[in-house]
């Protein structure tokens, strides 16, 4: 998950890095080995079956694709109806971006119940192969979050990868719930900053009781204004969606490219749908081997190695531009003692409010890439002193410390992260961990009542179940750096052992949310070499980072 608003996704949640440069746009990972002979027969039966109706003019349901040996899951969504199976994309060029094609296609609220309910909308983007004489197939990217907009990355990652733009078309879209597609609504502007308000790490009983409500609040704000669609904002909902894209695109299988919290997208579509899946990159993995509860009381742990271990020394030793202390143990000084004269008087400039919370939110978003550093920095010389700082210090400070998630983001984030797995309701769990958290994580781990909460109040029954194993899938390539933050390494060996036949790729050296495409030249060939040779690594491999100043 990311809570970073770059271009992936998540803190206590996955959230999206809002200052750092586009990078989730192109993580990817993937896994397994090919089906053995047993089922053999009953494959090119089922491809008979497509062959036939693909001859016949139809497109193959995109909800029925998976054959009865392919893994499927109890609660498998029954045949589409054609009227989404037989819907034409009236592709154009997309408002925001024109080096896009954008369209509209229309699914089931619940692919369960495909005739019951309102259908949603989900907004779809292509990129075209730079190279139609060597194009090589499809390539679909999701983004993390949940929460994040993935209509316009392909034209990032066809720039950002152009020897991949030119051998696939890339497709994108916003999930359900997300953007241009039939989005949740929960909270107005005024009520997301008071959920965001005040000090997470107060363990008053006056400071608990007023964060307990506010969770519940926003859990029941949530079902008010999302209504019936609610329970359907889940990652197995959006696996489906993905196999009704393939079908209209005319394709019969896909690769695809996942980082952060679409790495568990796409363990889910692989699971659903092996047979669909030409090649797979889950790029900064969640542990979709798990439940949401387990892998988000990870994340405290993993945010406060990154900020003690990764930027601390890094500030330390730029003394001499930012004047925050010249040896760890100074620099620490200093951020508690900011962080406490936040908690007595915060800054409020206009309608910009800095206070520990704010200050909290901003570090963890500026910690999801080394390239990030030098912002937060910038923004604390103008807290240590607001009315001295330059404009640009201060600029920068109101970015990173005022414009932290957004309603429309955690909307969708609750919504996949409470409807996907259960969590304990109990709340006087919550504020006891909350409590232990604050205390030994206290970046990240102060909010753990309040995000937790959340999905503690939740009004809707956890989606279908979805056990991710890797049968039948293609080998699947996963990146992970050993120090990310939001999706930590320990949760992707556990992803990796659930997806077997998985080759993970660990990035040594680094902490980065999201590993391609980079710099790393060890990294992109690996992934070029996978995407566009077909050649998988044989075993895991480590790729370390190079050395940066």
């Amino acid at each position: 998950m990311n809570t970073n608003a770059s271009n992936t996704t998540a803190s206590h949640p996955i959230t999206p890095n809002t200052t750092a440069p586009n990078t989730t746009a192109s993580h990817t990972t993937a896994s397994h080995t090919p089906a053995a002979g047993a089922t053999a027969s009953r494959t090119r039966r089922a491809a008979l079956a497509v062959a036939a109706a693909v001859l016949a003019g139809l497109a193959a349901p995109a909800t029925a694709s998976a054959a009865p040996d392919a893994g499927r899951n109890p609660g498998d969504a029954e045949v589409a109806p054609a009227r989404y199976t037989h819907q034409a994309l009236a592709w154009q060029p997309c408002a925001k971006q024109p080096a896009l094609d954008c369209a509209t296609m229309t699914a089931p609220r619940d692919w369960h119940h495909a005739d019951a309910g309102a259908d949603v909308t989900i907004a779809v983007s292509r990129h075209r192969a730079g190279d139609p004489a060597k194009r090589k197939g499809t390539l679909l990217m999701a983004a993390g979050g949940p929460g994040a907009s993935g209509l316009l990355r392909p034209a990032n990652l066809a720039t950002a990868a152009p020897a991949v733009g030119a051998a696939y078309d890339i497709v994108g879209f916003d999930q359900r719930g997300v953007g241009e597609s039939t989005r949740a609504v929960c909270q107005t502007p005024e009520e997301f900053q008071d959920f965001l308000a005040g000090d997470f790490r107060d363990q008053s009983p006056a400071a608990i009781d007023r964060v307990v409500a506010n969770s519940k609040k926003l859990a029941a704000s949530c079902q008010e204004r999302t209504g019936d669609l609610l329970p359907y904002l889940n990652t197995e909902q959006t696996a489906h969606d993905i196999d009704l894209f393939r079908g209209l695109l005319g394709e019969q299988k896909l690769s695809y490219f996942g980082p952060s919290y679409a790495s568990m997208i796409g363990a889910y579509y692989g699971t659903l749908f092996p047979h669909r899946v030409e090649r797979m990159i889950l790029d900064s993995n969640i542990g979709f081997d798990g439940t949401w509860e387990k892998f988000e009381l990870g994340q405290p742990m993993s945010f406060q190695r990154r900020f003690d271990e990764d930027f601390v020394p890094w500030l330390a030793a730029r003394d001499a531009t930012y004047h925050w202390g010249s040896t760890p143990e100074e620099v620490q000084a200093h951020w508690e003692q900011r962080r406490a004269a936040l908690h007595d008087q915060p800054i409020v400039d206009g309608s910009l409010t800095i206070g520990p919370n704010q200050l909290d939110n901003g570090a963890i978003s500026a910690i999801y890439e080394r390239d990030t550093f030098p912002f937060l920095a910038q923004a604390l010389t103008a807290v240590d002193d607001w009315q001295g700082a330059g404009p640009a210090a201060r600029t920068m400070a109101g970015r990173l410390f005022g414009q932290y998630l957004s309603p429309e983001f955690l909307a969708e984030y609750f919504s996949v992260t409470c409807n996907d797995t259960p969590w304990t309701k109990d709340m006087d769990t919550w504020v006891q961990r909350g409590a232990e958290n604050t205390a030994r994580y206290p970046l990240a781990g102060a909010r753990t009542l309040a995000f937790s909460a959340v999905c503690a109040a939740w009004p809707t029954a956890p989606a279908p179940k979805v056990k991710v194993t890797g049968a039948h899938l293609p080998t699947v390539l996963m990146l992970n750096s050993v120090h990310d933050p939001a999706t930590y390494y320990e949760a992707a060996l556990g992803a990796h052992r659930a997806l077997r036949g998985s080759k993970l790729v660990t990035v040594t050296g680094s902490g980065d949310h999201g590993q391609y495409p980079t710099a790393n030249s060890c990294v992109t060939d690996v992934v070029e070499s996978y995407l566009l040779g077909g050649r998988a690594p044989e075993r895991d491999l480590v790729c370390p980072t190079p050395q940066a100043g």
